[in-house]
């Protein structure tokens, strides 16, 4: 097989787009012997190559998995449309990119979740491998199929393809597996035998071991393990120390999304903002070194060649000593461009704009995410107008003339009011930007859709609908339309898809595959999303979009995630949606009194915290 798939492989890469994301042989990237390597992993971001090669897991996994002295980890990515046709016209299985072995040679397929609207690649990289869809079709001969990921924390619209998912931070639990799985093997384990061993793992979820009863209302009964090794509750794994970050990345043979290095500096954020996923499901917040932060992104430079490095975090201007890292990587690192992507307005302070003033003036990109304070308050995002304004005026002053700015329009509590704010707040800041360093700024206004999401405090709250959001769309395409002022913004369709598949149930399945049957691949790409797909097969299997999407909740409701737990309890997301509703802030807990999340912390945790 893998002669053929060699063979021809040459025959058809001339005929496709980009060859390259198919040959490997990447600089870093690492082929182990196949044969004296007895558990053979790959690993997926289900998008594209410049998409998955920019994810942040893969490399740590990557890394992690292939330091095991009898594991071999390789990567596959999505293959774009026309290579998916060759590949089926020519007869060739998905491959690995490392050893360009059939993905079905394999032990076990990881999948990377971090975007709802990839869960059709999944099914589009399991078909062309040649492997059954649904977990039911699978036998013991098959690859165990697992995932993670953020969209991990709503397993449910996926259960029916994933064997087993992890839930929470991968770097402990996925060695833990491997333990089960090479044991398993050793003692002749069947499929069932092997996920009845591994369901006992904390942070383990199997759904085929559980349950899901509806009402006569679609709401959900219950959902109740059917085996004893299946907990009621899969809490979150979490990692108490970051693992050293990763020095020799794979470094891709063509530009990809995000063509820098990359260096985590912290984990988890306490900001509260109550519309954000990732700022309660990666709590609590987990700072490296600074002196490994600095000693990684020299060695990814020195070792890699990148002419920019990226510091990452939920909210990069949160790390302590966030000035000195950029001060000291500019003494250090000639010629390198330095890139903070997520900054909170209140803590981008003069120090760290000093510090950055010393490098080479690239965009900045904030998330007022509201036009009024009102809005802001409702949303918990506590900076004021004035604050935002200083913050901008002491940009200007140090000579940057472009800024990024993220806006969301369906907020809780929004009116057309709020709506005007944001006009009136771009308004403010080009007129600043003339008066202080006498040129118009170039702004980029990004507005995106509020998509309720599990485990926040807006949960329950339902989407607003297409007709209201192309009212805003409209208010501020009118208000915005000034020369310097760029504007994007979702699709309205591609946003209603994307909070019904967060919000989901198991039932989604049926929803998922149908659509993937229909042509749905690629539906994060503009070109390729076709909403009719998706409406057809809602219809299919007899369900209503809007009951995922633009359906209120009761705050009594059983969730389709209600048995996972991130460690928050669910009557702090109730008392946060009750503040929510009072206009009434919580701060941040770092800075003052515990919030009583529900977050067990250690006593190190709680120190950093400031407790």
């Amino acid at each position: 097989m893998l002669g053929k798939i060699l063979t021809n492989l040459d025959k058809i890469l001339h005929r496709v787009t980009r060859p390259a994301r198919y040959t490997g042989g990447e600089w870093n990237s690492i082929t182990k012997d196949w044969d004296e390597t007895p558990i053979r992993i790959v690993l997926s971001y289900p998008d594209v190559y410049e998409i998955g090669m920019s994810n942040m897991a893969l490399p740590i996994l990557y890394e992690l998995l292939n330091n095991q002295p009898n594991v071999l980890a390789e990567r596959v990515f999505a293959p774009w449309v026309d290579m998916a046709a060759e590949m089926r016209s020519a007869g060739i299985p998905l491959f690995s990119l490392e050893s360009r072995r059939p993905l079905t040679d394999f032990d076990i397929i990881g999948f990377s979740l971090g975007y709802e609207l990839t869960y059709t690649n999944v099914l589009e990289i399991l078909s062309l491998a040649g492997i059954p869809l649904r977990t039911t079709e699978r036998e013991d001969s098959h690859p165990l199929i697992i995932a993670g990921g953020s969209c991990a924390l709503n397993p449910e619209p996926m259960a029916d393809f994933i064997d087993l998912f992890v839930i929470g931070d991968g770097e402990e639990v996925v060695l833990e597996l491997l333990d089960a799985f090479r044991e398993g093997r050793q003692a002749g384990q069947t499929r069932e035998q092997l996920l009845r061993q591994v369901a006992a793992i904390d942070g383990v979820y199997v759904p085929s071991f559980y349950r899901v009863e509806y009402q006569p209302d679609g709401i959900i009964k219950s959902i109740t393990p059917t085996t004893p090794e299946a907990s009621p509750t899969i809490r979150k794994r979490v990692v108490s120390k970051l693992s050293p970050p990763v020095t020799r990345p794979v470094v891709p043979n063509i530009e990809v999304t995000h063509d820098r290095g990359a260096v985590e500096i912290q984990r988890g954020c306490t900001r509260g903002c109550r519309f954000c996923q990732a700022g309660i499901i990666y709590r609590p917040v987990r700072e490296r070194p600074l002196t490994d932060v600095v000693e990684a992104a020299e060695k990814l430079v020195n070792d890699c060649g990148y002419g920019e490095i990226s510091l990452v975090s939920l909210s990069t201007s949160d790390y302590p000593g966030i000035d000195q890292v950029v001060t000291q990587l500019s003494d250090s690192l000639d010629n390198v461009t330095l890139s903070l992507p997520s900054l909170y307005i209140n803590t981008f302070n003069a120090p760290l704009i000093e510090a950055l003033s010393r490098r080479k003036k690239i965009g900045l990109t904030f998330a007022p995410e509201a036009g009024s304070e009102r809005l802001r308050r409702i949303i918990n995002k506590n900076i004021t107008e004035d604050e935002i304004l200083e913050t901008f005026a002491e940009i200007f002053v140090r000579g940057w003339t472009s800024l990024k700015l993220y806006f969301m329009l369906g907020l809780p509590g929004e009116t057309m009011e709020d709506v005007e704010e944001i006009v009136h707040l771009v308004d403010k800041t080009r007129s600043l930007g003339r008066s202080v360093a006498g040129r118009t700024p170039q702004l980029r206004i990004n507005l995106s859709t509020f998509v309720p999401k599990p485990h926040t405090p807006f949960q329950w709250v339902a989407q607003i609908s297409e007709k209201e959001l192309n009212a805003r769309h409209e208010v501020l395409k009118v208000g915005l339309r000034r020369k310097g002022t760029r504007i994007s913004w979702q699709d309205p369709e591609t946003s209603l898809l994307e909070a019904a598949m967060s919000r989901g149930d198991r039932r989604l399945g049926q929803v998922i595959h149908r659509a993937w049957e229909l042509g749905a691949v690629f539906d994060a790409w503009d070109e390729h999303f076709k909403f009719d797909n998706w409406q057809r097969a809602f219809a299919d299997a007899s369900l209503d979009i809007d009951f995922y999407a633009r359906r209120q909740r009761s705050l009594d409701e059983l969730l389709p995630w209600g048995h996972i737990d991130t460690g928050v309890t669910a009557d702090f997301l109730k008392r946060e949606y009750q503040r929510a509703l009072e206009g009434v802030q919580t701060p941040d807990c770092r800075e003052g009194p515990c919030n009583a999340c529900g977050l067990e912390l250690s006593e190190t945790a709680c120190q950093q915290r400031g407790a």
